[in-house]
């Protein structure tokens, strides 16, 4: 079994009914705390305004000028967008944004990027489209993926294009930052297994490994069918944990003790994930710090891999 990472996501949501927010104070305390006790990526999630049923909308803070900031205030962790939606930019653009976070992280960032999606309602509020969505990806891709490798793309195409397009300046790793394309469907598991060094998926209803496990048989007939070998593309498996509830407080989070969580995320070890990235509710410094304890177990299984 090789190297297994966990990430934190950092809360740029808000969240609760009375959309609680963390400000930019909050959230670098909670990345220095995540980075001191031993957490191996900060994800910073791209979301613009969630529309609910009932209530008022949840609003984000924007998660590329967030991974900036991260990236300038931490100096050992890694610091990925999770993801980086390709409906909201222009592809170069993207591309651009990659390259500088790299540039002011010295070498440490992850580009996780996605197709991005309309719901719930906030594409058309901000006047993105609603339609192609997966057509819209495929010549994005196309943009982005040879400028970030070989620093260069020409395309025409019906959404995007980029005409004799050089990519410079370039940062501390030409073509060699990590892409991550997330996705729960097929669709998704092939851009990552044509593209990527990562595919990404997460848990909706439960947080536990029987409602992963499938997508790790298809991202493998996927990897299969278009030669690649399967083990050469990392797996990470994005799960809901809040370590102030107690055990099975909700289906789709995980919670209890120290070790209770930790059992948990070894599960998606076992099966074959090679990184969990925790979505940390509610969202605050206590929740962070109570997963200090969670990270030394995990730390000592790791130590003992080593052994």
């Amino acid at each position: 079994m090789g190297s297994f990472e966990i990430g934190a996501v950092l809360p740029l949501m808000q969240f609760g009914p009375e959309r609680t927010t963390a400000r930019w104070p909050d959230i670098r305390e909670m990345a220095l705390r995540a980075e001191a006790i031993g957490f191996d990526t900060l994800w910073l999630p791209d979301e613009l305004l969630w529309r609910q049923e009932e209530g008022p909308p949840q609003g984000f803070w924007d998660g590329v000028s967030m991974a900036g900031a991260v990236a300038a205030t931490t100096s050992r962790i890694k610091v990925g967008t999770w993801v980086l939606s390709a409906l909201h930019r222009n592809p170069g653009i993207i591309a651009k944004t990659a390259e500088t976070l790299d540039e002011i992280s010295g070498g440490r960032f992850v580009f996780g990027l996605g197709a991005g999606h309309e719901w719930p309602g906030q594409a058309r509020p901000f006047g993105l489209p609603e339609d192609r969505i997966f057509a819209r990806f495929d010549e994005a891709l196309r943009v982005i993926v040879p400028l970030i490798r070989s620093g260069h793309a020409d395309f025409e195409g019906r959404f995007h294009a980029a005409r004799d397009l050089s990519h410079v300046p370039v940062g501390p790793r030409p073509g060699a930052i990590p892409l991550l394309i997330g996705g729960n469907g097929p669709k998704g598991q092939r851009h990552a297994a044509l593209h990527a060094d990562i595919w990404s998926g997460y848990t909706e209803e439960r947080a536990q490994v029987e409602e992963l496990a499938p997508r790790l048989a298809t991202l493998d007939a996927i990897c299969e069918e278009i030669g690649r070998d399967p083990r050469s593309i990392g797996r990470g498996a994005g799960i809901s944990v809040n370590p102030l509830q107690p055990a099975r407080y909700q289906d789709n989070v995980i919670s209890g003790s120290a070790e209770e969580i930790a059992d948990a995320i070894r599960s998606f070890r076992e099966i074959g994930f090679s990184q969990a990235d925790l979505m940390i509710g509610p969202g605050t410094i206590e929740a962070f710090e109570a997963m200090a304890p969670v990270l030394e177990l995990l730390r000592r299984d790791r130590d003992a891999g080593r052994a």
